[in-house]
């Protein structure tokens, strides 16, 4: 975070769900949820296979926005809603998921 003040309003701590893929091949967050229900954080590389137990890894919100610090900008993103974007270098382009 090099010294910048923390912009979401979960905790730097707080536990996100995210593809193991991110950790383990280094790939790209192409796709970000946040759950209306329960306002779990979710991570997604750019296929489209769903998070199964398998593929999920448990990690701090704070450890996602040092793997790929575009992620601060969806520091707003609300509850319902989720972001995606085409490429590593596209902005972010936000949603809100259907009730």
């Amino acid at each position: 975070m090099n010294g910048t003040e923390w912009e979401f309003d979960d905790k730097p701590n707080t536990a996100v769900i995210a593809n193991r893929k991110i950790i383990s091949d280094g790939q790209w967050i192409a796709y970000v949820s946040h759950d209306d229900d329960d306002g779990i954080w979710q991570f997604h590389t750019s296929q489209t296979e769903l998070l199964s137990e398998e593929n999920a890894i448990v990690l701090s919100l704070q450890n996602i926005v040092m793997i790929d610090h575009s992620i601060i900008y969806l520091a707003d993103l609300p509850r319902g809603w989720c972001a995606w974007r085409n490429s590593v270098n596209d902005p972010w382009e936000k949603y809100k998921l259907s009730e």
